[in-house]
């Protein structure tokens, strides 16, 4: 039984990494290098290896990441300072995540598919400079056009990360539909708060996450509020064509 009600979706704002594409495991070894940096040079004692930072900061952009590792140790960092940060780290990552990234069939055969009856839109916390290339190696550029990607990094007046509603509002409000009428898809625990706290029903998909992690994932995405979580883009097509 599901609390997913199709009728009424006429949008569906897709998350981003992890959700349309395998990006977090790599985009974490090139950030990590830069996070640990950063920590060395506000006199931070933490360090972190790729996939503890992965596990850390899931479904949040450096900045908001960054900035949570200083309160850790009641450092607040220099804002100038940051901002150096988070245009080194969007270099790095954007940079590898274009040599890495392949369309992957999973993904952009059912998104074809619901394309035809749903509008599309990304909403994502990644900067648009990473999401353009990301949907370039990807091969996602022509279902998801500049108009309808959503940044809580670039979109906002104000420089946000998920979990905090910003994007998702800002997203619906610029497509002119209500939140009833949006669908989000997510993999992440903040991102499904995201889009909770905006009064967007959401999905979890659970394609890119790691096999071992999928049952304390999908605990973890329904207790969050997602009304359905399911394994793959294939298994969403079917229920929103119930």
């Amino acid at each position: 039984m599901t609390l997913l009600d199709p009728r009424g979706i006429r949008v569906l704002l897709c998350d981003a990494d992890d959700c349309l594409f395998g990006s977090e495991t790599h985009a974490f070894v090139a950030s990590t290098e830069v996070t640990n940096r950063f920590l060395e040079e506000i006199g931070a004692p933490d360090r972190y290896a790729p996939e503890e930072l992965r596990r850390l900061a899931a479904g949040r952009n450096f900045r908001a990441v960054a900035t949570a590792l200083a309160e850790r140790h009641a450092i607040t960092p220099d804002p100038d300072a940051l901002e150096r940060w988070v245009a080194e780290e969007r270099e790095r990552v954007v940079t590898h995540l274009a040599e890495v990234l392949d369309p992957d069939a999973r993904v952009t055969g059912s998104l074809t598919r619901l394309g035809s009856r749903f509008g599309l839109a990304v909403v994502s916390s990644s900067a648009l400079e990473r999401l353009e290339a990301c949907f370039a190696a990807a091969g996602l550029d022509d279902l998801f056009p500049h108009a309808v990607r959503f940044s809580a990094e670039d979109s906002l007046p104000v420089p946000a990360s998920k979990p905090d509603p910003a994007v998702y509002a800002f997203a619906a409000a610029h497509l002119g539909i209500e939140p009833a009428a949006c669908l989000a898809v997510e993999d992440s625990v903040s991102g499904v708060r995201s889009a909770v706290a905006a009064r967007i029903p959401v999905a979890g998909n659970l394609l890119f996450v790691p096999e071992e992690e999928r049952d304390e994932r999908r605990r973890a995405l329904m207790e969050a509020g997602a009304a359905v979580v399911t394994g793959s883009w294939t298994e969403l097509e079917g229920l929103l064509a119930a």
